[in-house]
């Protein structure tokens, strides 16, 4: 009987290891871990690497030359984001936007439960210090007043590309979540003074990744977030 409880617990730590090593292999390594990082590299998926609606359809042309976003009217080219991802991919070949994507979604998905948990260790592999004091602070209030909060990402909308910038060697990505949450506060009694159970939200977060892409760290931290409306 022993053996038989031991088995579920050892399944659920082998795949929170699965889970943790398969992030830091879309989104890179902490500097220290530098020589054992996992660099994004392009692959020929035949997928769109701006992002997907809430069906999985394409936002744009399967080429990369071609950055979308989405207009009134459906998908809207954009030559200058188009332009600064070949600089991007030019001054490092192994650079994919797709498999950034798809990293920038994991890391979505996990800094979301950390803050909700107060997961310290977790948020500091994937934030710059600025972010993470930002985000300490909010934990350290929510602790002393005796609160928790429990966050449910329900599905991703859509996810992509807002804008990107390359100043001298350092790349800034822009990230547009379109996300369906359940995210409630509870106070130390256990009851809930913030969100409703049974409400699920649509939440548009803008999230901004950065990179010195002349370094061997394939590290891209988040150093930036705000949540819109639009």
């Amino acid at each position: 009987m022993e053996n038989s409880s031991f088995v579920p617990i050892l399944l659920v730590a082998l795949i929170a290891v699965f889970l943790v090593l398969r992030l830091r292999a879309l989104l890179g390594q902490h500097p220290e871990d530098e020589d054992d990082g996992f660099p994004m590299r392009r692959e020929d998926t035949g997928r769109s690497p701006y992002g997907t609606d809430a069906n999985g359809h394409r936002d744009g042309p399967d080429s990369e030359t071609g950055a979308t976003g989405f207009g009134a009217d459906g998908p809207v080219l954009d030559p200058t984001l188009a332009g600064t991802l070949t600089r991007i991919r030019l001054a490092d070949p192994s650079f994919s936007a797709e498999d950034f994507l798809n990293g920038a979604r994991s890391a979505f998905q996990m800094v979301l439960l950390a803050f909700a948990k107060g997961d310290r260790r977790t948020l500091e592999t994937l934030l710059s210090p600025e972010v993470m004091r930002n985000f300490e602070n909010v934990i350290r209030e929510r602790e002393e007043a005796g609160e928790t909060m429990e966050s449910e990402l329900i599905s991703f909308k859509s996810v992509a590309i807002e804008t990107a910038r390359l100043d001298g060697s350092i790349a800034h990505m822009t990230i547009k979540y379109v996300t369906e949450q359940v995210n409630l506060l509870k106070n130390a009694d256990g009851e809930v003074i913030e969100g409703d159970p049974n409400r699920i939200e649509t939440l548009t977060d803008i999230w901004t990744f950065e990179r010195d892409i002349t370094s061997g760290n394939p590290n891209w931290l988040l150093v930036a977030t705000r949540s819109s409306d639009v």
